[in-house]
């Protein structure tokens, strides 16, 4: 029936990526990815304007990737 559907040339392409798939899927199982830790810090310079410091770290406590978001606030209001 699957050699209707697809065509026979098809066959091989279709069972290796499904063994990849399912290869793919038990490494997951086994060994899940863990989520990175996330330090969220902020210092205030003035009051209209505001820095947030993003620091992502590893599972291992390593630094990942530091985001600086600076936010102005409307001085009028």
């Amino acid at each position: 029936m699957i050699a209707l559907v697809f065509g026979a040339s098809k066959l091989p392409q279709l069972g290796k990526g499904l063994g990849q798939g399912i290869k793919e899927f038990k490494k997951e199982v086994h060994d899940p990815v863990v989520p990175a830790v996330t330090d969220v810090q902020a210092r205030p310079l003035d009051p209209q304007t505001r820095v947030t410091t993003e620091v992502t770290r590893t599972a291992d406590g390593r630094v990942a990737e530091v985001v600086e978001t600076v936010t102005e606030r409307d001085h009028r209001a």
